[in-house]
């Protein structure tokens, strides 16, 4: 059956645009074309937020075992959050009541829907806004990180956060994922080419073809390329693992300091090309360094898994808190803290063990996504 991200594929083609106005009436609503998309921009994490969504969806197919650890600290993650703003929490219908059970009711909604998998980040599209009290969500057309996992169904969510929000749907010629994304608010952006510019996502465009959409898409005037790595992990480096801004101007990368890591050499290049950058505004980058830690809790998450993803950048910004990571290396969890508490004042910086999710790779940042208030 043909969808609404069908029709506006053919509506893109046919028109030169990828923008419709939602009707706030559901799926089936009919749908009118929109002003252009110049106005729209992607604000910064920082702003007053409207909601954070999560997907209690963790399933045995993925996870092979470890599922309800996982959906138990998606519920630990939305319950910690919900004590500073409201949450919704995505879930299969025929868990609805399994996720109230363990996510609870206080300040916490519900949504269903068939989901593949956890990483609202990557498939839930990009809440933008056009300063004039108008929402917007940006659908880059999730393929499983470059068809590596089965996505049928977490491809499809963006289109209904859409509706749900009654946000305007925007579409996009380009694939990629939220977790691949980094702004400022003010029109500079960071990025890691293996994401962005890769044959598994957008063959045949180049890095000059896939700036200029997302430029249009995000209301950016910069992006700040970083190299990236490919084929190392499942998002070939998402930026939320590398480089994320604290505001204008003012970054925390990543600085792996394991010799024996992948990232090793990868985050000091990275470290270079940020040092030397200039923001859209021609601000040079104040950077401060996180590393991850050196000495990680041994359990059955941790012990000989490869894909084990420990780091402290993956932290979520939330209204008046910052959620992040501790691992039980003491010395690292206290310095992440310090820093956060530093750079955040005014958040209450709450530390949380996210062993389960960190086992599949991914972080807090990467199981949530974040609503700005419009």
């Amino acid at each position: 059956m043909p969808t609404r991200r069908d029709f506006m594929k053919q509506l893109t083609a046919a028109a030169g645009l990828g923008v419709v106005a939602s009707m706030g009436l559901g799926l089936s609503a009919p749908r009118v074309r929109a002003a252009t998309a110049s106005n729209w921009y992607m604000p910064d994490e920082h702003a007053p937020q409207e909601r954070v969504f999560l997907a209690f969806a963790a399933s045995s197919r993925v996870w092979e075992g470890w599922e309800d650890a996982v959906n138990n600290t998606i519920a630990m993650l939305a319950k910690t959050i919900a004590k500073y703003q409201p949450v919704t929490v995505l879930c299969r219908p025929s868990q609805l009541s399994l996720a109230k059970s363990k996510c609870g009711t206080r300040n916490i909604q519900y949504l269903t829907m068939p989901l593949d998998d956890v990483w609202i980040r990557d498939y839930g599209g990009c809440f933008v806004v056009d300063g004039s009290g108008g929402l917007g969500l940006v659908d880059f057309n999730f393929n499983g990180w470059g068809d590596k996992q089965t996505s049928a169904n977490d491809t499809r969510v963006a289109d209904t956060l859409s509706d749900e929000t009654e946000a305007t749907y925007i579409g996009s010629q380009l694939v990629g994922e939220g977790g691949g994304i980094e702004v400022d608010g003010h029109g500079t952006a960071i990025m890691t080419e293996s994401c962005w510019v890769n044959d598994n996502r957008n063959p045949g465009m180049s890095r000059a073809q896939i700036e200029a959409e997302l430029k249009a898409k995000l209301g950016l005037r910069k992006i700040i390329w970083l190299p990236g790595i490919k084929d190392q992990d499942i998002t070939d480096a998402h930026v939320d693992f590398y480089a994320r801004f604290v505001k204008p101007g003012v970054v925390i990368a990543n600085l792996d300091n394991d010799p024996e890591s992948y990232d090793y050499a990868v985050t000091r290049k990275h470290l270079d090309i940020l040092n030397a950058a200039t923001d859209a505004d021609g601000r040079k980058l104040v950077v401060h360094t996180l590393p991850p830690p050196l000495a990680i809790r041994r359990n059955q998450y941790t012990k000989n898994n490869p894909d084990f993803a420990p780091g402290y950048i993956n932290f979520l910004l939330i209204n008046d808190a910052v959620i992040a990571p501790q691992f039980g290396d003491t010395q690292a969890d206290k310095y992440c803290k310090e820093l956060l508490s530093k750079l955040y004042p005014g958040r209450m910086v709450e530390q949380v063990n996210i062993d389960p999710i960190a086992a599949g790779g991914g972080g807090i940042h990467c199981v949530t996504k974040n609503m700005p208030r419009f």
